[in-house]
């Protein structure tokens, strides 16, 4: 009889479409997929090491998942970035684990697994990437990553990925709608893209950029929303821009991480582009017919950065009020080139830099929720606030986990259906509402 598996998963969106292959391979091979981890006999924790924070949590995980020893668990395996990073040192100091594998073997895990379990357990047999379509998914029934592409060409000085991941690697067009069309049938109406840089797709495979035609081949599908995520600045092109405008499957939404607004700081971390690009991106998007709202990122404490840099951040973003944003502040990590400059911010300034900057974001984003009220959004619901007693859910003009959220109110409501909400108020970030009718699947 094929044992009881558990398996924990880290990190983002992209290390989860990771887990969801690996839970897929499992089941296939027999194993049975249990969520108890009391009752596993093997756990894999699947880690991040993105930065300092995503690897404290990783070890802690680790040595909670180590406790189960006492009980049933008789292999505990790590897979994934924190031991693609640092393998020698994690065997040394965690003799609790049974093995340690990169990025590279999620899929061989039946065949590790079995010779873990007979005279090879030192044997790892090699595995190109992985191309397959099936997934075991983890996410709500109503939504799924696509993960289009590993791996980082980009190189900003504070990053790990390419170190980690390597170089950028394109998945097929063809395993991508084969993809694409199992999770249309399972159900799925919201479709995420992702990869380290979505913009990138299809350059090293087919010599040009690709993204937009793949978009089209997926919009031929039956998903209601076809989101992106992590556009990088300066490969946002007028192709790229009209598509998300006037395909009406494209949810009007972009990811663009921007990392600042200050040129000395952006050529520090190795950005190709400056404010002025950034700027001129950000009108472009706001002539659209439709509202296109974007979401960035913004790292503050980059060693360097003076008060006067981090001033033409906070008036950048004063100036053209993004809809989501996301504030945090930068992390030491060995072997990139940040590491090695000089200038530090300490934590102190950071955290007051971080504060500061979220609490014009939270201004910002009042004063588009005051313009919302009295309009009606279409809703994807999600969830209820028991709490509040009300329904959870989010516009096209949200992603998952990561944004704002609508709570409404209603007769009834079913999870993965639309909703039309008014909008009657908001709570700082979050919008308020009341259903006006229901608009279908």
């Amino acid at each position: 009889m094929k044992k009881n598996v558990a398996v924990i998963s880290l990190g983002c969106d992209k290390n989860r479409v990771d887990t969801e292959k690996m839970l897929y391979s499992l089941n296939k091979a027999g194993y049975n997929l249990v969520s108890d981890y009391s009752s596993a006999q093997i756990i894999i924790v699947n880690t991040c090491a993105f930065i300092e924070s995503a690897r404290s949590e990783a070890i802690d995980t680790i040595l909670a998942a180590a406790q189960y020893k006492k009980d049933k668990l008789e292999k505990l395996i790590v897979t994934g970035c924190l031991p693609k990073k640092y393998s020698a040192e994690l065997k040394d100091g965690l003799p609790e684990v049974d093995m340690f594998l990169g990025t590279e073997n999620y899929y061989a895990l039946p065949e590790i697994i079995e010779n873990l379990y007979g005279d090879s357990s030192n044997y790892v047999p090699t595995c190109d990437k992985f191309d397959c379509s099936d997934r075991f998914l983890s996410t709500p029934t109503h939504y799924a990553f696509l993960k289009i592409s590993d791996g980082c060409d980009n190189h900003c000085t504070f990053c790990t990925i390419p170190s980690i991941r390597g170089k950028y690697v394109s998945r097929s067009e063809e395993s991508l709608i084969e993809e694409a069309k199992m999770l249309e049938q399972s159900g799925v109406k919201e479709l995420i893209l992702v990869a380290q840089d979505v913009t990138r797709y299809g350059i090293d495979l087919y010599g040009e950029y690709r993204l937009v035609p793949l978009l089209r081949k997926l919009s031929a599908l039956d998903f209601e929303w076809i989101r992106l995520m992590y556009c990088y600045p300066e490969l946002v092109t007028e192709e790229l821009i009209c598509e998300i405008d006037n395909n009406a499957k494209i949810a009007k939404y972009i990811d663009i991480p921007m990392q600042h607004a200050d040129d000395s700081i952006l050529k520090l971390m190795n950005r190709r582009g400056n404010s002025g690009d950034l700027a001129k991106l950000l009108k472009r998007i706001s002539e659209c017919k439709n509202h296109i709202a974007v979401r960035t990122t913004f790292m503050v404490g980059f060693p360097g950065e003076k008060q006067e840099n981090f001033d033409n951040l906070y008036n950048f973003l004063s100036e053209y009020k993004i809809d989501n944003v996301g504030i945090f502040a930068y992390s030491d990590e060995e072997d990139t080139p940040s590491f090695r400059l000089k200038n530090r911010v300490n934590a102190e300034t950071k955290a007051k830099r971080v504060e500061k900057l979220g609490e014009l974001y939270k201004n910002i984003r009042i004063e588009k929720n005051k313009a919302l009220v009295g309009k009606t959004l279409k809703v994807l619901y999600e969830s209820i606030d028991f709490d509040r007693n009300m329904f959870v859910g989010r516009t096209q003009y949200n992603a998952p986990e990561i944004d704002t959220a609508v709570y409404f109110t209603g007769e009834f409501a079913d999870v993965g259906t639309f909703y039309d909400v008014k909008i009657t108020g908001y709570d700082e970030y979050d919008l308020i509402g009341e259903t006006v009718e229901n608009i279908g699947d």
